[in-house]
């Protein structure tokens, strides 16, 4: 009986979880034990198909679809691996190789420390499968410590991302702890002043293009030294702004977790839900400060579109003024007109929006110059700034306790939402849990089964969602105090103010609100009230002071 020959395709595969387990797989280990097997039987060794750094779980990898390329040229009619693992730990893509694929091209398939050989009759075959799912429980198990490893070091505040945030760097000392990098730290802080002053994210992009500031991308690789193998034209984008913008990595947090695979057997990214990241706080050294973070936040909140008119002309005021009376928020108009000789002249002003979409049947027009508007709310901001400067420490405790006034009865109710969601959510696991034995008792039929457990599970993933936003809103109304000494600190640098910018809006005022023009005494009286950020109504809290006093007088 002639022998048939052998033409082998020795496989190996060496994955980081092998490294971290301290196996003795090394690629060149594996491919001398092969090569010696081969040279003992006389075969033909044809080629050696290696994946160095990939993972088992599935069969995506470079070194095996060349293989399979050969085995189905008929190049190779034998694969030997040293064991089952090298050649992957998922047993369902497994068992499609070994029981349908290679059997149908005639290649002979060998784990050489398994004792499997597909060739055999000795029944060494009949384990393979019970092997293949040990070996993806092995690669399940090991997932699941690897991610619980990651998570603890996030949880702690360590740094787990590849490269660090543009700005910083990585602590020489301690890498999973970041520095400020004070070469590019410059221009992130630019970056938050242009985005403080009212910047779009596009115009930023473009004046730190103009100036020729490298993007994060294209910094790396120059300091690298090596050309960017990407196909991108090395520029600032406006979304590499904006990511850079709303990232808490400047204020001195660290938020990770943001992405995840699909499963051990998957690579592929997914986006994680907010309430899922892990957030950590104070983990290094901030670039820029809380009131300016807080003042891009604002911005974005708002989502002021000012589209400039004709002329160019800009108000500083669009998305701040708001109508007292019905809540829209208010237009600028612009009337235009010619001196006497000859000159085009403009009036700007601002309209209750809900008026001019409506007319009167809505709201009345509570119409209001824009020059006065800036001087009303210039000298309620010298005010403000004059009486922290006088009895600021009066004052704060003043704001504080409207402040805990208003939200008294706000934390009462979250606080009864929160218990009763809570509460609820109980009830709902254990009505579940009650449902599906009667469900397997039989008790219920099937079709009930399914229709009580979707609307079951709808109303605990509403409950679910609902349970962090209500722990926001308690902690958000106890922290009063530490806003109004924060507010003081802004205003603070203000008390000789002469003129109004956006920059100054947008780090002290959160919104302004016109009331209807009125007539006392044959002049024309307008309401104007200055919402401050971080603490609200000051002339609330002063007029509630004055309340006080009063009450205690007579």
């Amino acid at each position: 009986m002639i022998e048939k020959t052998y033409n082998v395709g020795i496989y190996c595969r060496l994955s980081n979880d092998d490294e971290r387990d301290g196996e003795s797989v090394s690629i060149e280990n594996q491919k001398l034990l092969l090569q010696s097997y081969v040279r003992q039987r006389g075969w033909n060794e044809i080629a050696v198909y290696c994946d160095d750094g990939y993972s088992g779980t599935n069969f995506d990898r470079p070194g095996v679809k060349r293989l399979i390329e050969d085995a189905k040229a008929k190049k190779i009619n034998l694969i030997l691996v040293k064991d089952l693992s090298r050649f992957g730990r998922n047993y369902i893509e497994f068992g499609q190789y070994t029981d349908y694929l290679f059997p149908s091209l005639g290649c002979r398939f060998i784990a050489l420390n398994n004792g499997i050989d597909t060739m055999s009759d000795n029944g060494s075959t009949d384990v393979m499968c019970f092997l293949n799912l040990f070996n993806e429980f092995y690669s399940r198990d090991t997932s699941k410590k690897v991610k619980a490893v990651k998570r603890a070091c996030a949880e702690s505040g360590k740094f787990m991302g590849t490269y660090p945030a543009y700005g910083y760097k990585r602590d020489p000392e301690d890498k999973h702890h970041l520095i400020i990098d004070e070469e590019t730290a410059p221009t992130v802080r630019r970056i938050f002043a242009m985005r403080a002053s009212g910047m779009g994210f596009r115009a930023i992009a473009v004046t730190l293009n103009e100036e020729g500031v490298l993007p994060p991308g294209a910094l790396y690789y120059q300091r690298k030294g090596r050309s960017d193998p990407r196909n991108v034209n090395h520029k600032w984008a406006e979304t590499t702004v904006k990511a850079l913008i709303r990232s808490e990595v400047y204020i001195g947090n660290m938020v990770q977790g943001k992405t995840g695979t699909l499963s051990y057997k998957s690579r592929k990214l997914i986006n994680k839900p907010e309430e899922e990241w892990i957030r950590v706080e104070g983990t290094h050294e901030p670039i820029i400060s809380r009131e300016v973070w807080d003042t891009v936040v604002s911005i974005d909140k708002k989502k002021v579109r000012k589209t400039p008119p004709t002329d160019g002309i800009r108000s500083i005021f669009t998305g701040l003024v708001y109508c007292a009376d019905c809540g829209f928020k208010m237009r600028n108009h612009i009337e235009r007109f010619t001196y006497k000789d000859g000159t085009p002249g403009r009036y700007s002003s601002f309209i209750c929006g809900n008026y001019a979409r409506s007319g009167k049947s809505a709201c009345t027009i509570h119409s209001i110059y824009e020059n006065v508007l800036e001087e009303l709310v210039l000298t309620d901001i010298r005010e403000k700034a004059r009486f922290v400067e006088c009895d600021g420490e009066r004052l704060a405790e003043q704001i504080s306790r409207m402040k805990e006034k208003e939200s008294r009865s706000r934390v009462i109710s979250y606080e009864q939402e929160l218990k009763a969601a809570a509460a609820r959510m109980t009830e709902l696991e254990r009505l579940m849990q009650n449902l599906y034995e009667d469900k397997c008792t039989g008790t219920i039929p099937q079709t009930v089964f399914q229709t009580l457990m979707r609307k079951y599970e709808t109303e605990r993933a509403e409950k679910a969602a609902a349970i962090p936003e209500l722990e926001q809103k308690v902690r958000a109304q106890l922290e009063n105090r530490q806003d109004a000494n924060r507010w003081m600190e802004v205003i603070r640098r203000y008390t000789e103010i002469t003129a109004l910018d956006e920059s100054i809006l947008f780090e002290l005022v959160d919104r302004i609100e016109v009331g209807e023009a009125r007539k006392v005494n044959g002049q024309r009286i307008c309401d104007v009230k200055v919402v401050y950020r971080y603490v609200g109504s000051v002339d609330d809290a002063l007029a509630q002071e004055r309340q006080e006093a009063y009450e205690k007088a007579i």
